[in-house]
């Protein structure tokens, strides 16, 4: 359990840290991320509101228990790339502006895997071997 819970929160704080930081400056509607969005032909006014969705996400991804809720912060955040990645490559941009995408989704697809891993391991620890054969 101790290496699936490493991986989990070391995959977890890299995928955080990797939106985190832009969605802070979406949320405030900084300057850099308007333009960004605006120049692939999206609203401003979506910048703010991709932000503070990003934010929560990342907090409801990060806070114990709740797993109905992670699940939708995980598809959320899935579709939030899916749709960045995709309107880069429809728009023309090059590899200089979608690049990182890849390495966004391998990590929500490995924090995603390891959050389900660890949820088996703890009910498995908390249950018992003799209570295994009812979850199959």
């Amino acid at each position: 359990m101790k290496k699936t819970k490493i991986i989990f929160w070391v995959t977890t704080g890299l995928l955080s840290a990797m939106l985190g930081i832009g969605a802070v400056y979406d949320a405030i509607s900084a300057k850099e991320a308007v333009d960004h969005v605006t120049r692939i032909g999206y609203p401003a006014y979506i910048v703010p509101f991709l932000g503070v969705a990003k934010i929560l996400g990342i907090i409801a991804i990060l806070v114990p228990k709740y797993p109905r809720l992670k699940e939708w912060a995980y598809a959320g955040i899935t579709y939030d790339l899916i749709g960045a990645f995709y309107s880069h490559i429809a728009f023309g941009d090059g590899p200089d502006m979608w690049a990182g995408f890849p390495i966004g989704f391998v990590l929500i697809a490995v924090s995603y895997i390891y959050y389900h891993k660890l949820q088996r391991e703890t009910d498995y620890a908390i249950a018992g071997p003799a209570a295994s054969h009812f979850t199959n």
